[in-house]
């Protein structure tokens, strides 16, 4: 049974940084594209960032660039988001997924197959 269990969120204020953690397990993660996701209340879940299965390339949303980074520890099966420079807009549940098949362009929800529960991050003004 593949389980995603993200942790790391919380409260900060802005201008602050977190780093979200996401353990994977009942699968070897490590040929699988993996990525984070953000929803905030009455709106649809974005794309935040990716990373493909060997750390070699990453991708993020334009509203992250340069502030956020992705990352991997495939031996720990663990994908990482560091935020820095957190504002308010940024305020969402985050969520990691696995991308098993590789098919769909990587900012879709539909491209991955597994999700983790969701961490909440709120940064406050």
């Amino acid at each position: 049974q593949v389980q995603l269990v993200e942790s790391g969120g919380g409260l900060v204020q802005a201008g602050g940084s977190l780093r979200l953690s996401c353990a994977a397990s009942g699968r070897t993660f490590s040929r699988d594209d993996m990525g984070w996701f953000r929803q905030a209340p009455g709106k649809e879940r974005d794309f935040v960032a990716a990373i493909r299965w060997s750390g070699s390339s990453t991708y993020y949303a334009d509203s992250v660039k340069g502030r956020f980074t992705i990352s991997r520890d495939n031996a720990k099966n663990t994908v990482y988001l560091q935020m820095n420079s957190l504002k308010p807009e940024d305020t969402a549940v985050y969520y990691c997924a696995v991308d098993t098949g590789h098919t769909l362009p990587r900012d879709r929800v539909a491209a991955y197959d597994y999700w983790g529960q969701g961490t909440q991050v709120t940064v406050s003004s």
